[in-house]
């Protein structure tokens, strides 16, 4: 399908309000679009029910609802259930609810952001196969369901990469959020890059265990910082803010620290501004809000892609490296290191 194609840049506000209550009807349309999937453009409506994570997490989620409210946007559309929307989960044991919820309020396409929806998804669209859902990161092989996976590892690479030639102290960190296959991509490729660059730097690995815990985020960060790295990864969602928090604490008591947060699916640079200081050095990005507006977009069309899987990586700009604040000798090796993933001379590393 051509959607798969369009990758690209978005950059679109974001209301944090909640569109939708997760049982009954949120919007501000009375519409009630009742055939599912099938429906022509001018009727079609679209919702995406979030992880814990939420659509103001400043990554992932939040990502998935610009691409969203782009679309909706550009076609006129209004937040409710004739337009676009969202439904948070505050939990996992929502899911299922949420789920079922978007379905009686007539949704044409829903979509589950996030790994942890995969059961949810698996059931409801089973029992609603009329219906068109979409999975992200994740593989769900059903006919009305269409998967989207990223190659986070080779963006994770090239933060690994970044991270090697930036560190004045060879200690980096890296902080996962709950370990899954996704986040195994991250880490596995974040360790590679350091490690292509210099096997000698000191890599400490730890995970949060969840990713809406700002807290336990800031936390681990803390002792990673104090235990003498400067540079940390993290790939931990809303728990990634805590990240960014201690960062810029630490920053904050002492201007002399020179420490550092690589950010994680989005460019991340506004989280890390202190004062005159920045503490982002650079972002691996994924193109979820793209894909979730190009797949919007078709669906909108009636071009569906009930049962394909599409990953995206380097070579489909479906991933990336934000320039951020990294110096042009890091640029031109991560610039080389990418032609190799690319051209497939160089095969990135997907389990720790």
């Amino acid at each position: 399908m051509a959607f798969w194609k369009k990758i690209g840049k978005i950059s679109v506000g974001v209301s944090a309000a909640l569109l939708l209550a997760a049982c009954g009807n949120g919007g501000n349309d009375s519409d009630d679009n009742s055939d599912g999937g099938e429906s022509d453009g001018d009727n079609f409506s679209a919702v995406i029910v979030t992880d814990v994570g939420g659509v103001d997490d400043k990554s992932f989620n939040q990502g998935a609802w610009e691409g969203l409210t782009e679309w909706g946007k550009e076609n006129g559309k209004e937040q409710g259930n004739s337009g676009y929307a969202y439904i948070q989960s505050d939990s996992e044991s929502d899911y299922i609810t949420n789920l079922n919820s978007a379905v009686s309020n007539g949704f044409n396409l829903i979509f589950g952001v996030g790994y942890k929806l995969v059961d949810a998804i698996k059931e409801t669209a089973s029992n609603n196969p009329d219906t068109h859902f979409a999975i992200i990161d994740e593989v769900i092989d059903a006919d009305n369901v269409a998967s989207v996976t990223f190659k986070d590892n080779e963006a994770a690479f090239l933060a690994g990469v970044a991270a090697a030639n930036e560190t004045k102290v060879d200690k980096v960190g890296f902080i996962g959020g709950a370990k899954s296959p996704v986040i195994d991509r991250f880490e596995a490729g974040f360790v590679a890059g350091v490690k292509a660059v210099n096997p000698d730097i000191d890599i400490v690995v730890e995970y949060v265990n969840d990713f809406g815990d700002a807290a336990k985020g800031k936390q681990l960060a803390a002792a990673m910082y104090a235990d003498g790295a400067d540079i940390i990864y993290q790939a931990a969602g809303g728990s990634g803010n805590g990240v960014f928090s201690e960062a810029k604490d630490i920053v904050k008591a002492d201007p002399s620290r020179e420490i550092w947060v690589i950010g994680v699916d989005r460019d991340q640079t506004d989280e890390g501004v202190i004062g005159d200081r920045n503490v982002t050095l650079t972002s691996t990005t994924k193109g979820v809000g793209v894909a979730v507006k190009n797949l919007t977009e078709e669906s909108a069309k009636g071009n569906f892609p009930g049962g394909e899987h599409q990953e995206l990586g380097l070579a489909d700009d479906g991933v990336g490296l934000t320039n951020g604040q990294l110096s042009d000798d890091t640029k031109t090796q991560i610039e080389d290191f990418k032609k190799q993933i690319i051209d497939g001379s160089l095969e990135v590393p997907e389990k720790p």
